[in-house]
């Protein structure tokens, strides 16, 4: 596995925890994860830095396409 692929799955995972959380009924929780993960996902948009990213790279290694591509526009 590697990071970028990890990263997707996390995500994917905080959005089913949401998801749950609203239907439960806990509203204001899922309402506060919801908006931080909408925060960070501006935030790497419009910078290209994800810091959740750059802590799974120190973990796992990059995606082979992630290091062709770096390797390409150098």
């Amino acid at each position: 596995m590697c990071a970028e692929k990890i990263q997707r799955l996390i995500q994917a995972s905080i959005l089913g925890f949401v998801m749950g959380l609203a239907g439960s009924g806990m509203y204001a929780a899922a309402f506060i994860l919801q908006f931080g993960m909408m925060i960070m996902l501006v935030i790497a948009g419009l910078t290209g830095v994800c810091p959740g990213l750059i802590i799974l790279k120190k973990i796992f290694p990059a995606c082979k396409c992630e290091e062709n591509s770096s390797k390409d526009n150098n």
